[in-house]
């Protein structure tokens, strides 16, 4: 029941113009910082040890900011479900699309490395920016039948092709085969569960385990790699920039790439790092 109430509710308040939206996410962010202080010692735990060259005033500038940005994106999140295609366009722009571009010229499909920086959610509308290859986003689904309905009707609103983790070969062998192209976009900044840890790399500043799963593919099959930077303009606006990492990695050492688009996400997030999801337990295994 609680799944179709919340199902309806996040329904309609997509409807809801921008000014109504961010009335909400400023109430929220004084419910997540102030009054449930959701996930606040994970969060401050976070930024001191990834920023230790930094002083306790300087890391709660940056928690602040952070919160407010995550109450941003709950609403963003849903506005998707109810946003014309000109909004989305004007609010999510794709700066330098001829470089995935020139792979598909050259007939190859692209994987997008991309965190949990800016607003990855609004890049589910990279489709209305390219028409000669499909955007598969890969995802998780959720146990609630209800809830990942909503979600996939969110994310696909404007021609992403939602692929879930489980079937990512599957559906690319499929896209080989049909000779179809795409841009899939793989969140590289996932925490693996205990059974695979099989990489280590010091990361902001703390040893992290790294999922292996997009550089296998990138080297199996040679995709082209691109990092994806999303940079937030301003409240309720961003910009995707797309930048190379490696055209041909079939021919890197294992580990070469993963360390690669690792060493970029780090970078975007040492130059803003509230855009980033602090909140996440990104280091609960510890290397032994």
């Amino acid at each position: 029941m609680f799944s179709y109430i919340l199902y309806g509710l996040v329904w309609l308040i997509s409807f809801l113009p921008f000014r109504v939206l961010y009335i909400i996410a400023d109430i929220n962010y004084v419910l997540l910082y102030y009054v449930s202080r959701y996930r606040r010692e994970v969060v401050r735990a976070n930024l001191c040890n990834s920023f230790p060259e930094k002083s306790l005033k300087e890391i709660v500038a940056i928690e602040r900011k952070y919160y407010k940005h995550m109450a941003d994106l709950s609403v963003e999140l849903y506005k998707l479900w109810h946003m014309s295609e000109a909004a989305i366009r004007k609010r999510c722009v794709f700066r330098n699309t001829e470089l995935p571009q020139k792979y598909f010229d050259e007939g190859r499909s692209v994987i997008g490395v991309l965190g949990h920086y800016g607003n990855w959610e609004w890049m589910s509308s990279y489709s209305l920016w390219e028409n000669d290859a499909d955007f598969l986003a890969l995802y998780k689904p959720i146990r609630s039948k209800v809830t990942d309905r909503m979600m996939k009707a969110i994310r696909s609103k404007f021609g992403a092709v939602l692929v879930a983790k489980d079937d990512t070969l599957r559906v690319i062998a499929r896209y080989r085969s049909e000779k179809k192209l795409f841009l899939a976009g793989f969140i590289g900044d996932q925490t693996p569960n205990v059974h695979n840890l099989n990489f280590w790399t010091r990361f902001l500043n703390q040893d992290t385990p790294v999922l292996l799963g997009t550089e296998r593919i990138a080297r199996k099959y040679n995709f082209p790699v691109v990092s994806v930077r999303m940079r937030k303009v301003k409240r309720g606006y961003y910009e995707v920039e797309f930048i190379d990492v490696c055209a041909n990695p079939a021919g890197l050492e294992p580990g070469v790439l993963t360390e690669m688009h690792t060493r970029l996400l780090e970078s975007f997030i040492r130059e803003e790092p509230q855009y980033w999801l602090w909140s996440h337990k990104r280091w609960k295994h510890k290397k032994v």
